[in-house]
């Protein structure tokens, strides 16, 4: 009898150490497919549908208070943010692929790889980003929710949150440096 309940004891820390270790292991994963370019290893510690909609929200209310009341409060001002809106969305769902994720994961933006930034004079080769990822500061949000933040190029915090679905830990937000504040000018 002795023996099952230290068994039981066993797996249950066990289990405990695992779901605390696991946050880390992802984001490792996650670290070592953005080094060596793996997409399809990257698409794997990913929730795509959470991310995408997680970041139009943040994109959505930045469009907003970037308007201002102003221009909200008019029946053209609130068209023209809803039109910023939809196409602030669509910039969304292009950039959410594991190319643009590995892109905001090293700390550049996605204009910087689509225009080529990086490449060396052989044609075939780029030059190695800096491990921004490395240097991350984590924390526990919740016991379903961890953190890695990291600084993009221009010094701005940009953290990414895992969220974790049964054992598994899954990217299911990056929360972008887009301002906290309205313009003061308005």
């Amino acid at each position: 009898m002795k023996k099952w309940i230290a068994l039981i004891v066993l797996l249950g820390v066990l289990l405990l150490g695992y779901l605390a270790a696991g946050p880390f292991i992802a984001y490792s994963a996650i670290r070592e497919a953005v080094q060596t370019q793996d997409t399809a290893e990257l698409a794997e510690h990913v929730d795509f549908p959470a991310l995408r909609g997680n970041l139009k929200l943040q994109v959505d209310d930045y469009v907003v208070r970037k308007a201002g009341a102003d221009a909200q409060s008019s029946l053209l001002g609130a068209f023209a943010v809803r039109i910023a809106s939809g196409l602030a969305g669509g910039m969304v769902d292009t950039m959410v692929t594991p190319a643009g994720i590995g892109a905001l994961m090293e700390g550049r933006s996605l204009w910087h790889r689509a225009s080529g930034g990086g490449i060396t004079d052989n044609t075939y080769e780029t030059a190695p980003t800096p491990d921004r990822l490395r240097d991350a500061s984590y924390g526990f949000e919740s016991l379903s929710r961890f953190t890695a933040t990291i600084e993009d190029e221009d010094g701005d915090p940009v953290t990414f949150v895992l969220s974790r679905q049964g054992l598994a830990w899954r990217l299911t937000d990056i929360r972008l440096p887009l301002g906290d504040e309205p313009d003061a000018d308005r």
